[in-house]
């Protein structure tokens, strides 16, 4: 039977047979198939034969990026199979939220090495953060014992945790993770690492379904993630992601499917919707860039869940700072727009700084010097305004005088304006504390870059080469990029004896 479903989008879109196969070839590519279509294929599936595997979705998606709006391959009058946007749905009640952000859990922690290989894309952005800034707040999160309770007998109640109790549930998390945080201690995080151990012996079973969830459970919550924090400032995204997605897979998933009221519902959705941006993150920092963007979506509709508009723009300018990394300026500058526009002029000044400095940075991609300086004036601005009294939630107080200085050099570094750079990184350097190891990494290529532009050469390879001792001490993906950047901005002057020294200090780190 003809699909005149799909003849009608092939009109819509405007392509030729041979160019819609070429254009399912390519997507393929960044999915890691190697596909071979051709305009005799398109021709067959328009006469009713069905792609197989999941070609079905990548043609959904070739039209969702051409037409601007999400097309399944239902739509097209094709077969529906696992679809690429998997994980990118802005879900429409919290119950389906739970049901997709725990499926993520447990297809990373079972190692799917193909799941870390799907690409970032650009088009996955638009519907959740529309939605986000549109979509109407969840009514009701909180599960009643009585409809939720384990069946068969009343709701296990987990007895009520204080925060001297969190460390003990923390042992379990740190079972897993003891490989990876086994140096932890040397860089001063010593403190959350030196629990390490066995089970402590009160807790038992693995939580299941059905039970209670008490202020301690998101206590412990919090706790993890301020520990998995510090892991990352430290050694990177890639020491200890795997064992913060097994915590999210085995703890905070019964606690979702557990019972509680609304209070305590819409914190446990906070504290969940944290966690999953920070594997997010910690994914984002071992260039596993279309996981990240999952996960970030998924704490976007975590937050909603917990009524959190602030920490939803927290997520989304950790979006747009993704967008930059990649180079997709436009991307950046309108999630950061959303972002504001979803807060308002209400929020407390450095909230506003931090949206208006992610914005800036994705108009220095862009080199728009002008709109990123008028971006950086209203960072400035902002951020004079804050005071230490204001009631700013915990993610933005990091967005201090340090953090401040380092986004006006990578934005004085983006657009060429080296010396600005210099100023800008030298300071932030000076104020950034120690355990904020790759952020200095970060600062201290940007201004060995614009050392470097500035014909400091011997400056610029000392500063290059202290870097890339950090980066050979790290897991991240994002550090050695950093270090790469520059090496490729060294090339010009490969044959002077400062870049030659540069060259022989990395090679013998091995």
């Amino acid at each position: 039977m003809p699909n005149r479903q799909l003849a009608a989008l092939i009109q819509e879109a405007g392509f030729s047979h041979a160019g819609l196969a070429r254009r399912v070839d390519q997507l393929g590519l960044e999915h890691g198939l190697d596909l071979r279509y051709d305009k005799t294929s398109v021709t067959r599936w328009l006469r009713g034969q069905q792609p197989r595997g999941t070609t079905p979705a990548l043609i959904a998606e070739v039209f969702t990026r051409r037409l601007g709006r999400r097309l399944s391959a239902q739509d097209l009058g094709l077969d529906a199979c696992a679809p690429v946007y998997a994980g990118l749905e802005f879900a429409a009640t919290p119950e389906e939220a739970v049901d997709i952000v725990s499926g993520l859990w447990r297809k990373d922690s079972g190692s799917h090495t193909e799941l870390r290989k799907i690409a970032f894309t650009p088009a996955g952005l638009v519907v959740p953060s529309r939605d986000w800034l549109i979509g109407r707040a969840d009514d009701r999160v909180g599960r009643s014992e009585e409809r939720y309770g384990r069946v068969g007998h009343t709701a296990t109640r987990v007895p009520a945790q204080g925060l001297g109790n969190v460390p003990r549930q923390r042992d379990r998390l740190l079972e897993g993770a003891a490989g990876a945080a086994g140096a932890a201690g040397a860089a001063g995080v010593g403190g959350a690492a030196g629990h390490v151990g066995p089970a402590a012996p009160g807790l038992g079973a693995d939580r299941g379904p059905g039970q209670r969830v008490t202020s301690g459970d998101i206590a412990a919550l919090r706790s993890v993630g301020e520990l998995f924090r510090t892991l990352d400032h430290a050694y990177g995204g890639g020491h200890a992601r795997q064992a913060l997605v097994r915590y999210l897979e085995h703890e905070a998933e019964p606690m979702l499917r557990g019972t509680y009221g609304e209070a305590v519902g819409r914190r446990l959705f906070g504290a969940v919707a944290d966690l999953t941006r920070l594997a997010g993150w910690t994914s984002y920092d071992i260039a596993a860039h279309g996981l990240a963007q999952r996960y970030f979506v998924q704490a976007l509709r975590l937050a909603q869940a917990a009524g959190d508009r602030a920490y939803g723009s927290y997520v989304l300018v950790t979006m747009a700072r993704q967008a930059v990394h990649l180079g997709h300026g436009r991307e950046a500058v309108q999630l950061a727009r959303v972002a504001q526009q979803g807060v308002g002029p209400a929020a407390p000044p450095v909230v506003q700084a931090l949206l208006h400095a992610v914005e800036a940075r994705g108009h220095g991609v862009l080199g728009e010097a002008r709109a990123c300086t008028a971006s950086l004036l209203r960072t400035e601005r902002a951020f004079a305004a804050a005071r230490p009294a204001d009631e700013a939630p915990s993610w933005a107080r990091t967005f201090d005088e340090a953090q401040l200085s380092d986004e006006f050099g990578h934005c004085h570094r983006d657009l060429q304006q080296y010396r600005q750079a210099v100023q800008y990184a030298e300071r932030s350097l000076q104020l950034r504390p120690v355990a904020m190891a790759r952020s200095r990494l970060f600062c201290r290529v940007v201004l060995a870059s614009s050392r470097l532009a500035l014909g400091e050469l011997d400056q610029a390879c000392a500063l290059g080469a202290e870097a890339a001792l950090q980066a050979a001490e790290m897991r991240s993906a994002r550090a050695l990029e950093y270090i790469q950047d520059f090496e490729r901005r060294l090339e010009p002057y490969r044959d002077a004896a400062a870049v030659r020294g540069y060259r022989d200090r990395v090679a013998a780190l091995g």
